[in-house]
């Protein structure tokens, strides 16, 4: 499975590091290729291109606030969950996208 996303939470700094770490980590597990941007006080990082998002077969936005080009998405399976979901329950997060994908 090929998975995008953006993670950006309310500070900017901390939950949305630490979600994109952890979903990359539990995507790595799962044998699925992903690529996460974040949205923080710094600006957007590790952008996501237009092929990537492209090849996704489903979004996770893991968010606590609104995100810049949101837009670019339409038309994917998008999951959106507050960062603390990611933190808390990255591995289990991953089986959802699993389970959304096959069904």
């Amino acid at each position: 499975m090929k998975i995008v996303g953006v993670a950006a939470c309310v500070a900017g700094i901390a939950h949305t590091y630490i979600a994109r770490e952890k979903l990359i980590k539990a995507a790595g597990k799962a044998g699925h290729k992903i690529h996460m941007e974040t949205q923080g006080t710094i600006g957007t990082e590790h952008e996501l291109t237009p092929e990537q998002i492209k090849e996704a077969d489903i979004v996770i936005l893991a968010i606590d606030i609104n995100i810049k080009e949101k837009e670019r998405f339409s038309g994917k399976k998008i999951i959106e969950v507050p960062t603390e979901v990611v933190v808390h329950s990255a591995n289990g997060l991953i089986k959802k996208m699993e389970e959304i994908i096959q069904n």
